[in-house]
C-alpha cells in the first residue's frame, strides 16, 4: 500500500519522477475455471527505461488441464508492448496465438492513427481512436492511472476485431485464495447481439492489479479466473 501512496503523490507532480519506484517486473497467477475442467494462467508485466521512455512488455500464457486440455489443447499465448504514458499504456504490437494456429496480431501506428490487423491470413486497416487497447493491456492499464466515476468507455481489440465497449464501475469485496480484497470490478455493457461477457476484478491493495476475469468466449465457453498467487521485482531487489 505504502508504494500505491508514494505513485498517487509522485503522479500529481512528475511521471518522470515517479518512474524509479515502479516495479521492473510483476509476476500474476490464476486458476482457470470452466465447465469442462480447470487450466492455470500466468502474466508477467515487464518495465524498463529507454532514453528517458517507459517501455511495457505484457507476456500471457495460458494452459488447460484434465478434461480441459482436449477441448483446449495447447497453450494460448498473448503479447502486448509498447509505452507507458501520462494517460495509461500505449500499446504498439499485440499478439493472440492459440496452439498452433496462426497467431492474429493487431500493430498499432500512432503516428498515422490507424490500427492493422492481421488475422487468418488477412489484413484490414482500422481508424485507430485515442486511448485504444488491447485485451491484455487493458487488465494492467489502470497499474498506471485513476479509475473512477460510473462508467468508462474503451476502444479494445483481440487481434480480430476493434470493439468500442462500455464498463460499468462498481466496488466489491472478493474473496481469492491469497486472501480477502478490496476491489473496483468492471462490467462490460452488452449491446444488442453482444453475447461476449466480461467482467474484471482489480484489486485496490494490490496496486489495481486483475485478481479475477469471468468471461464467455465467441464459442460460449465461460471461463473465470482467480488470482493465486502475485509477486513483485525491483531492479534493486537482491
Amino acid at each position: 500500500m505504502k508504494f500505491f501512496v508514494v505513485f498517487l503523490l509522485l503522479w500529481g507532480l512528475s511521471f518522470s519522477i515517479f518512474a524509479v519506484n515502479l516495479p521492473t517486473r510483476i509476476d500474476i497467477s490464476f486458476e482457470v475455471k470452466t465447465g469442462v475442467g480447470h487450466g492455470e494462467l500466468h502474466e508477467t508485466l515487464r518495465i524498463k527505461k529507454e532514453n528517458d521512455v517507459l517501455i511495457y512488455h505484457i507476456t500471457s500464457e495460458a494452459r488447460a488441464s484434465g478434461v480441459f486440455k482436449l477441448v483446449r489443447p495447447g497453450s494460448i499465448v498473448r503479447d502486448s508492448r509498447g509505452i507507458i504514458t501520462q494517460q495509461g499504456l500505449e500499446p504498439s504490437r499485440f499478439s493472440d496465438q492459440r496452439g498452433k494456429k496462426i497467431p492474429s496480431i493487431a500493430i498499432f501506428d500512432w503516428e498515422n492513427d490507424f490500427l492493422l490487423i492481421q488475422h487468418k491470413n488477412q489484413e484490414k486497416k482500422e481508424a485507430l481512436p485515442t486511448g485504444t487497447l488491447d485485451r491484455l493491456s487493458l487488465l494492467y492499464n489502470y497499474f498506471f492511472i485513476p479509475l473512477d466515476g460510473k462508467f468508462v468507455d474503451l476502444h479494445v481489440t483481440d487481434g480480430r476485431y476493434l470493439q468500442r465497449v462500455r464498463y460499468s464501475i462498481e466496488k466489491e469485496i472478493l474473496e481469492t485464495p491469497i486472501g480477502e480484497l478490496e476491489t473496483i470490478v468492471l462490467t462490460k455493457q452488452l449491446e444488442e447481439n453482444d453475447k461476449m461477457k466480461r467482467k474484471i476484478w482489480f484489486a485496490t491493495n494490490h496496486h489495481m492489479l486483475p485478481v479475477r476475469i469471468v468471461s464467455t468466449e465467441k464459442d460460449g465457453l465461460e471461463l473465470e479466473k482467480i488470482v493465486t498467487s502475485i509477486n513483485l521485482s525491483y531492479s534493486n531487489d537482491k
